[in-house]
């Protein structure tokens, strides 16, 4: 593929005139710009004066040859694709010619199908690469500090710490409520690390079944189990020298929790069906909506190996704690959401916003982007109002601060069957049963509008006895 605008630049280095002027007519014709040199010197000079996508050199020219030239080029820059030419075709030439940084060898005659081939497959890779470097950088600005949302104490003392805690190596624990942002936390600590330009590797332990858990994390070799039709590389090998971020570690039984303890001591992976170590390199950050330093007491956690992860402690606090930053989040969501869905949605009614900010957000930072983005797609006018919020309808027009464990009145003074003295748990039934029953019974949905795993809603239902 060519760039997605302007022409491709490629140089052709050869002391064959007729040769040269043959191919800058081809190629142009294939749409490329051509620039010409006539010997390998001056060849190399143009390299250090101007950009070119590819460069196509001849390996024997009287000022200087194609190898030496080759030499020099890579020399100075490495990434630029070479493609030598030869009439002397020879498996020795074409390995020294490889070995030496060309990025292909082609004989003369040239086949020019196989030349243009060559070229558009050169500039297909050197786009996908760019575009990958591109996303990487804007990946990694996302989770600067300015970048992160959010200007409340609770915020501002997190971010602190994250700062402090980044450039080291030690294991990191990211506890928190789900929707919190706790993924983000983990993105900040990685890109802000010394293991930034390495892999960051993501796995959900809740979302994946015990038995396959290990084979994903640590690998395994063909024909080690029913449908392990070739050898896989786990998400540890795939995170070396980068940093793996294991999501929902609470969810992990305490077999997996014995073998991973293993790695984080040894420092190694034993793929599923070997019988050999594999020595790793990967920053281990943890996350879980649960508290594990109370399961750990209960034996339902590792004691060791929750002191392991245990390392740096990060609390991401939830929405109901940051009210303060309800504000710009909405705001940064309602901008975000509008440009997706080609809407030109100008802001929130002050109705809107005031329920948003008293609202509890049981399901946090991820319950309120999704009700941002539904009110969005949804809205019939410039500003997002109070009947366009998702919640109000969930909750029986209901106002409900999970935080003080009260309930606030958004539309009618009647306040249903809840009192000021509610408990949270009388709280947090009602919600989940009003939720399930406008997703129409949907556990999956309700979960999703929730912000909660669909395992984590069916325990809750368990809880209450309504499963």
């Amino acid at each position: 593929m060519s760039k997605k605008s302007g022409k491709n630049k490629i140089l052709v280095v050869d002391d064959d005139a007729g040769h040269r002027t043959m191919l800058k007519t081809l190629m142009r014709g294939w749409g490329y710009e051509i620039e010409l040199a006539d010997d390998g010197t001056s060849g190399v000079e143009k390299v250090h004066q101007e950009h070119f996508d590819i460069v196509l050199m001849d390996m024997k020219m009287l000022k200087m040859s194609g190898m030496e030239a080759l030499e020099k080029i890579v020399s100075y820059n490495p990434s630029l694709p070479v493609i030598i030419m030869t009439a002397y075709s020879s498996i020795e030439t074409a390995v020294e010619a490889l070995k030496n940084g060309a990025y292909d060898y082609m004989t003369k005659p040239l086949d020019f199908d196989k030349l243009k081939l060559t070229i558009a497959r050169i500039l297909e890779t050197l786009y996908l690469k760019r575009e990958n470097l591109n996303l990487k950088k804007q990946l990694s600005s996302g989770f600067h500090r300015e970048n992160i949302i959010g200007k409340s104490h609770a915020m501002e003392a997190l971010l602190d710490t994250v700062e402090l805690a980044a450039p080291s190596d030690a294991n990191i624990l990211i506890i928190g409520g789900s929707g919190t942002g706790k993924e983000l936390i983990a993105g900040a600590i990685h890109y802000n690390s010394p293991r930034k330009d390495m892999p960051f590797i993501r796995i959900n332990c809740a979302a994946i079944t015990e038995t396959l858990l290990e084979s994903e994390l640590f690998g395994h070799e063909k024909g080690s189990f029913t449908g392990a039709d070739k050898k896989r590389k786990g998400r540890f090998l795939q995170a070396h020298g980068g940093s793996i971020l294991l999501d929902e570690i609470g969810e992990m039984s305490l077999a997996m929790q014995a073998k991973l303890l293993r790695v984080l001591q040894e420092k190694e992976v034993t793929p599923v069906g070997s019988d050999e170590s594999i020595k790793v390199d990967a920053r281990v950050i943890a996350s879980t909506n649960r508290d594990i330093k109370k399961m750990a007491e209960d034996g339902e956690f590792r004691e060791d190996l929750y002191f392991r992860l245990n390392v740096v402690t990060l609390e991401v606090p939830p929405l109901s704690a940051r009210k303060e930053d309800i504000p710009l989040l909405a705001l940064h969501f309602l901008k975000l959401f509008s440009e997706k869905n080609h809407r030109d949605i100008k802001g929130f009614t002050p109705d809107a916003m005031d329920a948003m900010i008293r609202y509890g957000w049981p399901g946090n930072v991820r319950e309120l982007m999704n009700s941002i983005e539904r009110a969005v797609v949804l809205a019939r006018s410039d500003y997002l109002s109070l009947a366009d919020l998702p919640f109000v309808a969930q909750i029986n027009h209901n106002q409900i601060d999970f935080n003080n464990q009260r309930i606030f009145k958004v539309v009618e003074p009647k306040i249903d069957s809840f009192s000021d003295g509610a408990l949270l748990a009388d709280i947090e039934r009602e919600a989940l049963l009003k939720t399930l029953e406008s997703a129409n019974g949907n556990r999956s949905e309700a979960a999703r509008r929730l912000g909660i795993t669909r395992k984590t809603l069916l325990k809750k239902l368990k809880l209450y006895g309504k499963a």
